[in-house]
């Protein structure tokens, strides 16, 4: 079973995505616990280039850097691990790509799907929980931690409302992406993911 979070940062989504690798290690379950960009040697590299506030970088550099490290960590991590049939968690994957280089830096979609076509190999999650929040929690959460923001972060709030408009117009259209109210404790978030994971258990082949 392969499952994804998604969400803007200080959603949370980092937060549910460890809590769902500790279920189901108390289940028995051997778990690849993993993040975007990142992962892999190659994918930690690119990670720091794309977070440095002291790099410029052009929005379609910004894509073929963020699916490079994802090509990387699909070939060499997801999809052995999927077929030694163990749980995948994938803090960020694909659809981060589709909201925030689609949406928020308005690369034209049919780019953005060619690029996404051909990092992902055809891996696809079994599941998507997408943390959603409002942006002006978003700031506030940003500002009660007095957190020293990464490139991505620095980039407006213009950029995050396209974004996160990109993330509920995808769940419109797509059965896996599940959208989850994020303002309420982690613990009650939690308890609603778990429910939708045990439904889907039985039926995924790779679970």
């Amino acid at each position: 079973m392969f499952i994804t979070f998604e969400g803007l940062d200080a959603s949370g989504k980092s937060t549910q995505a460890e809590l769902t690798r500790a279920r189901f290690l108390e289940h028995g379950k051997k778990v690849v616990y993993i993040r975007e960009p990142g992962g892999t040697h190659l994918g930690e590299k690119i990670r720091e280039i794309l977070l440095d506030i002291q790099n410029s970088i052009d929005p379609v550099a910004e894509v073929f850097l963020f699916s490079a490290a994802r090509a990387q960590l699909v070939r060499e991590v997801i999809r052995p691990a999927l077929a030694r049939h163990e749980i995948v968690i994938c803090d960020r994957y694909v659809d981060s790509t589709t909201t925030y280089q689609g949406y928020g830096r308005q690369i034209p979609m049919d780019s953005i799907h060619a690029v996404n076509r051909l990092a992902i190999a055809d891996v696809l999650p079994d599941l998507t929980f997408f943390i959603d929040i409002p942006i002006d929690e978003i700031e506030r959460r940003q500002k009660t931690a007095g957190k020293i923001t990464d490139r991505m972060e620095r980039s407006g709030r213009d950029f995050f409302e396209r974004t996160r408009q990109g993330y509920i117009e995808l769940s419109e259209s797509c059965n896996r992406l599940k959208v989850i109210r994020g303002e309420r404790t982690p613990d009650t978030i939690f308890s609603e993911i778990w429910s939708i994971i045990e439904k889907e258990i039985p039926s995924s082949s790779s679970g």
